[in-house]
């Protein structure tokens, strides 16, 4: 059970770290203290007041990483709303169905966004205001013409006569039972999964963070994934807001060449990544030197091979900014080679295992406790963890988990909620894994059909397959991943075809033209790097579900 409240966590953090500075918009070089977060936190508020936005309403929010995004989702908590953070890789129509499906009042979205939505689908929002300026671009019904830059001057100075102080200050009195976050991992009409986090879900995550001193108040930290993925959400902003910490956000598609430069200015504490950032860097910095003959003869030496990599571990966390403690790699899977190395020379790295359901800690353990190959030990006093296997005698089976971080439900989604909890209340992940005997996970695959996208992304191949079928002359489809790639095999109609007198020669160019159809629909995580033709119907059981196992590494006739 966790004791401190969320939301009034954040309360005293603002008071105490009043003079610090809080976020920078890193392309920019603007940077707001905690007195400025603060301030446009209780502004925002004036405007979640003239809405009649009520405790337990919700707040939909698109758009790349800022401080605006940041201040907007802490103003939303704070409130005791429920945000509603949405990724802006998401088709319009995705966005469009999640801001539907999610019940939000209000939504704030990046302009270039916007003019993709079309308003008038709209169901139940009352306003939109822009990202990029905070400006009202959207108002319900016929009043187009309230001045919420007067609105709110008025209402600060009628609230803070003698100024806007740390005293000033007061959040919600909302239970940390109550649902604070709804997450998205699919926006698909007909998928739509949202992840009801509840203050105790985010506290736990919080807390148990904060517990194991990654950070400390005034450190630095560069962000550059994605704010609305649970994972980056939590260690790149809810953790550093609490403790009083500084977030550089990148604002920028993090290419090696920006990354470089960033972490030399900023010079962070800690660094998150996903897998690929990790493996690019060692396939471009570190391995064309250890390749090398002259290189490969004196790592066969044992003196030598010990200054080479401290060298290299040198090297490695200067081009990081010198001053990096831990680099948290999670998300997706990291090639195994590049972990090996990593900890053959010491380097401070960890990889940690979780899920947007668990918001999204299940796993940890810092750089000096990590064990090659795992993914850290499970929560103490916060997660619980078994795994469930038809075979007694198998050590192998799926991660179930329960606990503190644990999710409430699916968002008006009681099927896809009881599907993935157990009668006796675990959570399902689809990983297959195993425990060792000091609590650590190893996975060793998945039992569901999810895939992690290079990124972190999480992948459904069934989405893409329900828009695909809908494309001329697909009769069936299966989506698989086949390394970093994403690969559609499909079954042509061919009766279709022949009664429409489609030669069969034709496939080729219809389906290059499906490819860039659904791609067209699909967020850029999502896309098919190509289409491949199948002969004959797939595989299926009794209940006619596609044998998805049977097509993972069978390689067909390629398209596109």
């Amino acid at each position: 059970m966790i004791q401190e409240n969320f939301i009034k966590m954040y309360e005293q953090s603002f008071k105490s770290h009043w003079d610090l500075p809080a976020l920078t918009d890193y392309s920019s070089g603007i940077t707001l203290y905690y007195k400025d977060v603060a301030m446009q936190i209780a502004q925002i508020h004036v405007v979640f007041k003239e809405y009649d936005i009520k405790m337990g309403d919700k707040i939909a929010l698109v758009g790349k990483d800022s401080s605006r995004w940041s201040i907007i989702y802490m103003s939303s908590i704070t409130y005791g709303c429920v945000i509603v953070p949405i990724l802006h890789e998401f088709s319009p129509a995705d966005i469009l169905n999640v801001i539907n499906h999610s019940d939000s009042k209000l939504l704030f979205i990046d302009e270039n966004v916007w003019d993709a939505i079309d308003e008038g689908e709209m169901t139940n929002i009352e306003g939109a205001f822009s990202l990029n300026s905070f400006q009202n671009i959207y108002q319900k019904g016929d009043d187009n013409n309230k001045n919420f830059a007067e609105i709110i001057c008025r209402e600060m100075n009628e609230k803070n006569p003698n100024g806007f102080t740390a005293e000033s200050i007061k959040y919600a009195d909302y239970e940390n039972e109550n649902v604070l976050e709804i997450s998205y991992t699919s926006g698909t009409t007909g998928f739509s999964k949202g992840v009801m986090l509840t203050g105790s879900n985010l506290a736990g995550n919080v807390l148990y963070t904060r517990s194991l001193g990654l950070l400390q108040r005034g450190e630095r930290e560069l962000c550059f994934l994605p704010l609305a993925h649970a994972y980056s959400c939590t260690f790149n902003m809810l953790l550093p807001l609490a403790i009083g910490a500084h977030v550089y956000i990148l604002e920028k598609a993090p290419s090696p060449m920006i990354l470089r430069q960033a972490f030399a200015e900023v010079k962070p504490h800690i660094i998150l990544m996903v897998p690929l950032i990790l493996e690019r860097i060692y396939q471009k910095m570190i391995l064309p030197k250890l390749e090398t003959s002259k290189m490969k003869k004196a790592l066969t030496i044992p003196i030598l091979n010990t200054i080479i990599y401290a060298k290299v571990r040198k090297e490695l966390s200067e081009a990081l900014g010198g001053r990096c403690r831990a680099v948290i790699v999670g998300g997706a899977s990291m090639n195994q080679r590049v972990a090996n190395f990593l900890h053959k020379i010491k380097f401070p790295f960890t990889i940690g295992y979780g899920m947007t359901e668990c918001g999204p800690l299940i796993s940890y353990d810092t750089p000096s406790d990590y064990k090659l190959e795992s993914c850290g030990q499970i929560l103490k006093d916060i997660m619980e963890v078994r795994i469930a296997s038809d075979n007694q005698f198998d050590i192998v089976g799926e991660i179930q988990v329960r606990g503190v971080n644990v999710m409430k439900g699916y968002y008006k989604n009681e099927k896809a909620t009881a599907a993935v909890f157990t009668d006796d209340g675990w959570l399902c992940t689809g990983d297959l894994g195993t425990i060792d005997a000091d609590n650590r996970i190893y996975i060793c695959g998945r039992c569901k059909t999810m895939i992690l996208g290079a990124s972190g992304q999480n992948i459904y191949p069934e989405e893409i397959e329900y828009k695909l079928n809908k494309l001329p002359y697909v009769k069936e489809s299966v989506v698989v991943q086949r390394g970093r790639r994403l690969i559609a095999l499909v079954y042509p109609d061919y009766v279709m075809a022949d009664n429409q007198g489609i030669d069969h020669s034709d496939f080729v160019g219809i389906m290059q033209e499906n490819l860039k159809l659904a791609n067209a629909s699909l967020a850029s995580y999502e896309h098919l790097a190509e289409i491949q033709l199948h002969a004959t119907e797939f595989e299926k059981t009794p209940k006619k579900s596609i044998k998805r196992y049977l097509y993972n590494n069978v390689q067909i006739n390629p398209i596109g």
